[in-house]
């Protein structure tokens, strides 16, 4: 797509720090995180700079920062997110690119008849895999705690620049919205970033000046992960503010218009009104409570913040802040740009896994049509199943007998949800909040809260919004146990492929060790020979917030006072 296509309904002529031309690609920038001075001194420029951050925060390059990638895991929605899925035991992958194979290989996988599989590095477990073998600096691009990390603060520092240089700059029309809409686009991705680093990380670094890159050493006040939420909720709370004084007008349509790739404003992606950004916001917000506590610990007044959020949050109406591929991958590519179009079809990097599929309500015999929409059975020429074995050697627990269907081939019915589609646009990415993320997470604080029908009721709503077909659940009587039930299952389906399973299951215990009462009982899995087993017990013992990356503590080492960069577990 031509990059000036957008700008031109704007009236404006696009400078990409004075390098774009007119046969450009949407996002053909140069490096935003060191942009032109003279091109961002101008309104077009900044704009640009904005535009800039769908490079700078998800494709990176080695001229952004991010100094290492591999082009088999692929950019932060295939690659760093893949890492959140593998943990999940949504995907599995015997690829050994980056070590992404050891990243989600439990400890030991029983079977029914009391033979095992073991992790192939055992003893050495995935904690002691990190930090054996893959969190070093001197492994580089092969370091898969790295590639979240770099990313999350690349972003970062375009938004400070944003920041940085708004107020110097001389707009045109309304100077004031327009100003407004480039600092709430600032502080809504700075609050992203943080979100992302404090949910994964044990530590983090609050940047807050341009250039203040990470991989410099200009800052080693490393503070822990709560501080780096507080830092992602106070970003967040400034752009509500901002976004609570300012008005939709042309020039706030324009300059939000712009900021956004064009092939991104399609289905739930579009110009989000102030209001409705504010209920992203509010989203965001009420995910960075529920997925930093554990389910155990979550007080009463936690659930009540949480209902007191969603109650504000993403509606089934509003845009959201989404992704799409395009003809020429200008953000994603449209076979491999995300982690689900990477796990689509037979033998693709990833494979859907057989806990996956469990987690239907009726596993495989499931009614749900989202199933039979979206998955089927890896079968042969003869009709036969062909379960993928692949390289036995290089982990327990990515066997399967299951694949995701290409919807750009067999399109299924349309009032379905698509988890792969990939032609030109035809999957649809959730960037951050979603209407049913906000549904389900005010389902659960509802259910207890000892509210389960309203809970409930929440769940059939998400489940009719995405085509799911099932009978409802409200009003049958269901325990307050039952209903947890029901909600993790559709937290597993109802939100795969956003990020967002593998904070389910560190919260709800599920990668502690066994010792610990973690965990899966109950679970289908196969062995290497393709024998399937309906009652095995998965041992994950994943660690639950990685180590800062090496690479980082290498040029930036933690300065006196810092808070631990190493998760003590």
């Amino acid at each position: 797509m031509n990059i000036f296509y957008k700008f031109r309904i704007l009236g404006l002529t696009l400078l990409l720090f004075g390098a774009a031309s007119s046969c450009s690609d949407q996002l053909d920038v140069e490096n935003p995180n060191q942009p032109s001075p003279s091109a961002t001194k101008t309104e077009t420029g900044l704009i640009s700079l904005g535009l800039g951050i769908y490079k700078s925060g998800f494709l990176g390059g080695t001229n952004l920062g991010i100094k290492y990638y591999d082009g088999v895991p692929g950019h932060f929605w295939s690659g760093a997110i893949a890492n959140h899925e593998l943990m999940a035991d949504v995907i599995g992958t015997d690829i050994a690119n980056i070590f992404i194979n050891q990243i989600g290989c439990p400890d030991k996988i029983t079977f029914d008849n009391g033979a095992s599989l073991l992790n192939p590095n055992s003893p050495n477990k995935q904690v002691d895999f990190i930090r054996i073998t893959s969190n070093h600096n001197s492994t580089a691009g092969q370091n898969s705690l790295y590639f979240e990390w770099a990313y999350m603060y690349s972003l970062n520092n375009t938004c400070n620049t944003i920041l940085s240089l708004v107020d110097q700059v001389e707009f045109t029309g309304d100077a004031a919205t327009k100003k407004n809409v480039l600092k709430a686009w600032a502080l809504w991705w700075k609050g992203f970033a943080y979100s992302r680093i404090g949910s994964m990380y044990y530590a983090g670094l609050i940047v807050s000046e341009p250039n203040g890159e990470v991989i410099n050493g200009t800052n080693g006040n490393y503070v822990a992960k709560e501080a780096v939420i507080e830092e992602a909720n106070r970003n967040l709370n400034e752009a509500i503010s901002i976004l609570g004084a300012t008005t939709q007008n042309a020039d706030y349509t324009a300059t939000l218009t712009a900021l956004i790739p064009s092939f991104n404003l399609v289905g739930k992606g579009g110009v989000l009104t102030p209001a409705m950004w504010i209920r992203s916001i509010k989203t965001l917000q009420a995910r960075n409570i529920l997925v930093n506590t554990r389910l155990a610990a979550m007080s009463s007044a936690q659930w009540d913040q949480i209902l007191a959020l969603t109650a504000e949050g993403v509606t089934s109406a509003d845009f959201v802040f989404t992704g799409r591929s395009n003809t020429t991958a200008d953000f994603l590519d449209p076979t491999t740009g995300t982690v689900s179009l990477k796990a689509t079809g037979p033998n693709n990097t990833y494979k859907i896994t057989e806990r996956l599929v469990q987690d239907f309500k009726g596993g495989e015999l499931t009614e749900d049509l989202r199933f039979k929409n979206n998955v089927k059975l890896r079968v042969n020429a003869t009709g036969g199943v062909t379960p993928y074995i692949g390289e036995v050697s290089r982990g327990n627990s990515f066997f399967t007998r299951w694949e995701l269907i290409n919807r750009a081939t067999t399109p299924g019915a349309a009032s379905v949800i698509q988890w792969s589609n990939q032609s030109p646009g035809g999957y649809e990415l959730f960037m951050a909040a979603s209407y049913e993320e906000n549904a389900l997470m005010r389902a659960e604080a509802l259910i207890f809260k000892g509210s389960v029908e309203e809970g409930l009721a929440l769940i059939d709503e998400v489940r009719t919004a995405q085509g799911a077909g099932l009978a409802a659940v409200a009003g049958t009587g269901l325990t307050q146990e039952q209903a947890v039930a029901e909600l993790k299952s559709e937290r597993r389906i109802g939100l795969v492929f956003r990020a967002l399973s593998y904070y389910d299951a560190r919260r709800w215990g599920i990668l502690d060790p066994a010792a610990s009462g973690g965990g899966r009982s109950g679970a289908v899995a196969l062995d290497r020979t393709g024998t399937v087993f309906r009652n095995a017990t998965i041992e994950y013992n994943f660690l639950d917030y990685w180590d800062v990356p090496d690479n980082e503590l290498a040029y930036n080492p933690p300065a006196e006072g810092s808070a631990p960069t190493t998760n003590p577990r």
